[in-house]
């Protein structure tokens, strides 16, 4: 496993196979009694809670991003969990988890800023552009500061960007990182992506450098350290990741895996996993948002149109919310003045939905 930093939601890039299908198997195959000699007859399940909200899982190093939904999943007995950007097993960081309603607004999580301090080890290309993968090339060269510093800016933009080989992108119908890992050798076309802000954070030592990235959807960070290594002709690669930020979280609101699983341990687990929990809409924070009247509201759940004359709402907007007496209500645009419903939210109880703090 090595460290990752794509951000399509609920795709793994190079998480083994065969221990998420086994992390899996183990979530819906533990009912089954194993033992020799036994009955065979499936245990009686856990019953699942319907639970809306978001969890921002600060991920530990050594965990698959699936292995930390299906863990907290399981705290939580939720029926229903995603989350909103993969993080490698070598990364830590910020892993937005969504319960219930609020897998309906990982999108707009996903499509918002990251931001991510990486260290890159020069001197050394691997394979798949991080610590875990097999050394490509070498150098004896070394950036100083002030080399490094003057790079940066090259990189700041919409750039050019070639995914590494070991990625999830598809060529011909098949993964990446499958073919590679047959010894294929494949061309992998660049694409455009965007990166917003990039700075040096730390300087260790002459064979290490530490950046923090700020940047759009998409974007590799392998592909940078590995970029920077060739441009600067000392060759590189990412030895850690961290994720600070995805689309509206940031590192204020990162909650640890051990806090998470203590709270389900405690007296009263359902209490104290509901206090680690975001509303729903904190997804949606950076649209526009749009206070409705109950009778509003309703017509909004059946899937109607309101007209938002003298609201103060644009005529045109490709993406917004709206919320009654502080709860949500639907997802839709606005057009012609009107908005038009793309998905609608139906949970009132404490437990379904937690109310706006």
């Amino acid at each position: 496993m090595s460290v990752d930093d794509i951000d399509n939601a609920g795709a793994d890039l190079r998480d083994d196979g065969a221990a998420e299908g086994q992390q899996a198997g183990q979530q819906v195959g533990e009912s089954r009694d194993g033992g020799r000699g036994g009955r065979g007859r499936q245990q009686r399940r856990r019953p699942r809670r319907e639970i809306n909200g978001w969890l921002i899982l600060d991920k530990p190093l050594g965990m698959t991003s699936t292995e930390a939904v299906g863990a907290v999943k399981r705290f939580y007995q939720a029926a229903k969990a995603g989350h909103a950007g993969t993080l490698d097993p070598l990364a830590s960081g910020a892993l937005p988890i969504a319960f219930g309603e609020a897998t309906k607004t990982v999108p707009y999580v996903v499509d918002g800023r990251k931001v991510y301090r990486f260290t890159v080890r020069w001197g050394i290309e691997t394979d798949t552009d991080d610590a875990e993968g097999r050394p490509v090339a070498t150098s004896d060269a070394r950036p100083t500061p002030a080399e490094i510093e003057a790079l940066l800016p090259e990189f700041v933009g919409e750039i050019q960007q070639v995914p590494p080989q070991y990625s999830a992108i598809k060529i011909g119908g098949e993964r990446a990182y499958d073919l590679a890992r047959d010894g294929e050798v494949v061309e992998i076309a660049a694409r455009t992506v965007e990166i917003h802000r990039l700075a040096i954070v730390g300087l260790p030592d002459a064979d290490h450098v530490e950046i923090e990235a700020e940047c759009g959807k998409g974007t590799y960070v392998r592909s940078l350290a590995r970029d920077f290594g060739r441009r600067l002709g000392c060759r590189g690669h990412v030895s850690a990741l961290r994720r600070l930020m995805v689309g509206p979280f940031d590192e204020t609101d990162l909650v640890p895996f051990d806090t998470v699983a203590a709270a389900a341990e405690s007296e009263d687990p359902a209490a104290a996993l509901a206090a680690l929990l975001r509303p729903v809409e904190d997804g949606l924070s950076e649209l526009l948002e749009v206070a409705m009247s109950s009778v509003d509201a309703s017509r909004l759940r059946r899937g109607q149109s309101v007209l938002l004359r003298g609201r103060g709402a644009p005529v045109k907007t490709e993406a917004a919310y709206a919320t009654s007496a502080g709860r949500l209500v639907a997802l839709g645009s606005i057009e012609a003045g009107e908005f038009v419903p793309r998905r609608v939210f139906n949970y009132s109880t404490p437990e379904q939905g937690l109310s706006r703090r």
